[in-house]
């Protein structure tokens, strides 16, 4: 792990990531999926990643989020002023990033039995020491705003639809307001009005300063929420 000084506004830099998987199963094949992928993303951008599937989108942004380690490469966030390289980080500092720094939105809401969609929203909040008040209101604010029905507030959303969800999912992400945020198909399951509150949310974010790097497949939201586009391309299969 190292940390180097921060100039500028640059939130993120991946340098000459490299990212293969071994598929032990099929005779040791490896896929290659990122080679040589480079971006910097700064404060107030929208970075969106584009290319066909196979080409590394969602394995670009788990390796940025540290659930992937690439063979090669760097990936420097700016936590606590400096650059901290997540490759190869201690968990410890990890879980810190994440908590305080580095937001991560996928289309899929992990369920937790028995726990409120409130509380599931609220959850990063009382992670970063808010009080449990202050947290809720926070919650239940922008549960109002992606129209989840007060009614289920105090419910476990596991008999919800996909869209309501995704849309817990995303205000889970969006509490903590985090400098940094990734985001996976954020509106893949959400009907026109729904998906521009999300664009709204998006865009606002970005007005604060939130860097943000996006898979989109939908033109229109990618339009929408887009500063800059990193076209990535698939690099096939090797024995």
């Amino acid at each position: 792990m190292s940390i180097m000084d921060m100039t500028g506004t640059e939130m993120i830099r991946v340098e000459n990531l490299d990212k293969t998987f071994t598929l032990h199963l099929r005779g040791g094949v490896a896929l290659p999926v990122l080679r040589d992928t480079s971006l910097s993303v700064a404060a107030g951008e929208c970075v969106t990643l584009h290319g066909p599937s196979g080409a590394g989108k969602s394995t670009l942004l788990r390796s940025i989020y540290g659930n992937y380690r690439p063979q090669a490469g760097r990936i420097l966030i700016r936590h606590d002023g400096a650059l901290a390289n997540i490759v190869g980080a201690p968990a410890r500092l990890v879980l810190d990033i994440r908590r305080r720094t580095l937001g991560y939105v996928t289309q899929f809401l992990r369920v937790i039995p028995r726990v409120s969609t409130v509380d599931i929203v609220a959850e990063p909040l009382l992670a970063r020491g808010l009080p449990a008040a202050d947290a809720t209101a926070q919650a239940r604010a922008l549960l109002a705003r992606l129209q989840i029905a007060e009614k289920m507030w105090d419910l476990p959303p596991a008999t919800f639809s996909g869209g309501e969800q995704q849309r817990i999912n995303i205000a889970r992400g969006f509490a903590a307001d985090f400098p940094i945020l990734l985001l996976d198909e954020p509106t893949a399951s959400l009907d026109e009005r729904n998906r521009k509150i999300v664009i709204d949310l998006i865009n606002d974010a970005r007005a604060r300063g939130t860097a943000i790097v996006a898979i989109v497949h939908d033109a229109e939201t990618r339009a929408a929420i887009t500063t800059r586009l990193l076209p990535l391309q698939a690099h096939g299969v090797a024995a």
